[in-house]
Formats: structure tokens, sequence, C-alpha cells
């Protein structure tokens, strides 16, 4: 039972409605415009989710055996850290996911575009190869990203517009360039989530010889740039919502409630623990606004 528990939190079930907020407006939008397949949404929504576990576990083993996950950090100890899960055992899970995200790759690429579209789905399985390469590499190696202060760039991109981009793309078979709108508020909602994340371990990162962009800003200017992320995602949203969501805005302003008050309590922070709790705060409101702003194009 204490293995099994040690595994469910390896897998940082807090972070999965995160990985599904770019999924679940682009198939919003998709929906709105008439494109839709059942079986596309069912195996994105895997897919997506199998990734972000893929990445959670690569994280947990990356930080793991670097020693960056130590008695000096904040956050919850993590299954390498705490000697129940071994290095072997996590590199084992690691590859078994990479498998079973090739073949729900493969699968979703073949459900959306079928056997006529060579091209478009070999892009495709490329985008999907490199956001499993994406997952492992944020911490494992010797070129971990983000042990180079890129964290933050690549989640806006995989998180914010491969997700919302490649979502649509997927049932509509073309690209919608307004929806990098929708797509980078998304993005940089993430990327605030990870600079919780950074701005909590700043100290012990710093130790660990971990680069964060949170860690080379510092501890105030960090709080600055986290603000713009949230302020900005606002703003994005907020225009593509008054253009396109009709009479139905109100619900995407109704999600704009968690947000600033979240805003408000990062203002308010001096010890960096209490960042800990506001990464669920905005990971949650990030997939509530998602979904209001999908529900109001109905």
């Amino acid at each position: 039972m204490r293995k099994l528990k040690a595994w469910i939190s390896a897998c940082r079930l807090r972070t999965l409605p995160l990985s599904i907020s770019g999924a679940i407006l682009g198939t919003g939008v998709a929906y709105s415009e008439g494109f839709f397949n059942l079986t596309v949404f069912v195996l994105t929504i895997i897919t997506t989710l199998s990734l972000q576990i893929l990445s959670n576990l690569a994280n947990d083993y990356g930080d793991g055996i670097k020693g960056t996950d130590n008695e000096n950090r904040i956050g919850p100890e993590r299954a390498l850290q705490s000697g129940i899960i071994s290095p072997k055992q996590m590199r084992n899970a690691i590859v078994i996911n990479v498998v079973i995200c090739l073949i729900l790759v493969v699968t979703l690429i073949y459900q959306a575009f079928g056997a006529d579209q060579f091209l478009t789905s070999l892009v495709f399985i490329i985008l999907g190869i490199l956001a499993i390469v994406a997952a492992i590499k944020y911490t494992v190696g010797a070129s971990a990203y983000g042990y180079k202060a890129l964290g933050d760039v690549m989640v806006f991109l995989f998180f914010g517009w491969l997700s919302v981009l490649g979502t649509y793309f997927l049932y509509s078979k073309q690209l919608d360039f307004l929806m990098l709108f929708p797509a980078s508020s998304v993005g940089l909602l993430s990327a605030g989530v990870l600079n919780l994340n950074n701005m909590r371990d700043l100290e012990s990162d710093k130790l660990s010889n971990k680069h964060t962009l949170a860690g080379y800003l510092g501890f105030n200017r960090s709080k600055i740039y986290h603000q713009f992320l949230v302020v900005i995602a606002m703003v994005l949203m907020g225009v593509y919502s008054f253009f396109y969501a009709d009479n139905s805005i109100f619900l995407v302003l109704v999600a704009f409630v968690p947000l600033g008050i979240h805003l408000i309590s990062i203002r308010k922070i001096e010890n960096p623990k209490n960042y800990d709790p506001q990464l669920k705060v905005l990971a949650l409101s990030t997939f509530g606004l998602a979904l209001l702003f999908s529900v109001s194009l109905l």
C-alpha cells in the first residue's frame, strides 16, 4: 500500500487538469464550428494525460538522481527522494509510459487522419515524438532544459500553442491563427504554474545548481513576472471571448474571479512555502477557464 501511494504521488494528480486545459479549449472551438469526433476527443484526452504522467515520472527521476529533491525542498516529498521507489523502478516505469504514449499518439493520429493523409500524419507523429522527448528532457540528462531556465518557454509552447492548435487541427484539418490568442492564454497560465513551483523552490534549486527563470529574477521580480503572465493571459482570453463568445462572455469573466483572487494572494506572500497551495489554485483556475470558455461557445 505504501508503494502504491508513492506511485500515485509520483504521477502528481494535481497537475492533470492543467495538462488537458488546452485540449478542452481546442475541442470547444472545433465543436462550435461543427468539427467534432468523440473517438478523437477521448484519445486526445488520454494521450495528453499519459504525456503529463510521463513528464511527472521523468521529473521525479531527473531531480531525484541529481539530488535536487532533498531535505531543503519546500514542496512534497518525491518518490525517489523517499526511497520507496528505486531509480531502476522509475526508469522502467518511464520506458513503459513512453511505449504507451507512442501507441496512443499513433492511434490518435490514425483516427484523426486515416491512411490517406500521410504527410499530415507524419508531421503529427513527429510532433508527438517531440512532446515525448520534451517530457523526459525537462530534468533528465546533462542537457536537461529545465536546468537552463528554458522550462517556461517549453511549457508555453507545448501546453499552449501545440495543445490548443494541435487539438483544433485534429478535428478541423485546418489552422485558425486567431486561436493563438486563447492558446497563448493557456500557455501563459501554464508557465505561471511552473513559475510558482520554481519560486517555491528558489533557494533549494540554487543550492542544487538548477537554474530557473525565477532563480535568475529573484524573489521580488519573479512575483512581478508571475503577475505579468496571469494578467496578459486574462487580457488575451478576454479579447478573444469578446468577439467569439457573444452574449456568453460572462462565463469567461466568472473564470477570471479565482485568477484575480490568486493574484492578490501572490502579492501578499512573503514565505516561499506559501506558494505551494497556489499551484493547485492556478492549475484548477486554468482548467476552469478553458472549460467555461468552451461552454460559452456552445
